[in-house]
């Protein structure tokens, strides 16, 4: 049996038939084009795009822990935590302002 991979955002299992994606710990635009990257839930790559510009991912938040750490990430990992793996929702909240 094969092991499920975690996604590093809420640390809960990320089923293959659930929604997922690569995440570039620094934006390719901000220079992570061939950087490192971690897979996450898509309700997750969703909140951290729609909670951090790409300048603030580039600057401040390139790293799992720093992305754990930001308060609105923190609240939406508690929330979500409690969902089973393959939930899935819109993203919850107000957008950040472009």
């Amino acid at each position: 049996m094969t092991e499920l991979p975690i996604c590093p955002l809420c640390g809960r299992p990320i089923p293959p038939d659930v929604a997922q994606s690569l995440h570039h710990l620094v934006p390719k635009l901000r220079g992570g084009r061939g950087g490192p990257t971690v897979r996450l839930h898509q309700i997750c790559h969703n909140e951290i795009h729609a909670t951090l510009s790409e300048t603030e991912l580039a600057r401040s938040y390139a790293t799992p822990e720093a992305l754990r750490a930001h308060p609105r990430l923190a609240r939406f990992i508690d929330w979500v935590a409690k969902r089973p793996p393959g939930f899935r929702s819109r993203t919850p909240g107000p957008r950040r302002n472009r």
